[in-house]
């Protein structure tokens, strides 16, 4: 059974730093595309940045230029480091991984890691 494990979160002042990890486990396939998103109090969970086995990226606009993706293919893990880090980016952060396998498409989810950035 796929299992995510995200880590990393914690408070921090504004304009600091963070980087989450999620380690995915219970597969011997290298996920398609893994990706994070968040959640913040009150509101849905919104996108946040992915990548793909290939190594293409994409990020939502509000983080662009201060969060970066990246991967370890190898252990199916990726990473999420996170600058310049402001108080609107407080929530929870979640790890997705997508696998396409057999025609069809799994989306696997972890449980979540707080984020707190204080002004």
């Amino acid at each position: 059974q796929v299992q995510l494990v995200e880590s990393g979160g914690g408070l921090v002042q504004a304009g600091g730093s963070l980087r989450l990890s999620c380690a995915a486990s219970g597969t011997m396939f290298s996920f398609n595309v893994m990706g994070w998103y968040r959640q913040a109090p009150g509101k849905q969970r919104e996108w946040v940045a992915a990548i793909t086995i290939g190594g293409s990226t994409n990020y939502a606009d509000s983080v662009k230029g201060r969060f970066t993706i990246s991967r370890d293919g190898a252990k199916n893990t990726v990473y999420l480091q996170m600058n310049g880090l402001k108080p609107e980016d407080t929530a929870v952060y979640y790890c997705k991984a997508d696998l396409y396998r057999g025609g069809r498409w799994d989306y696997y989810w972890g449980q979540g890691t707080q984020v707190t950035v204080s002004s």
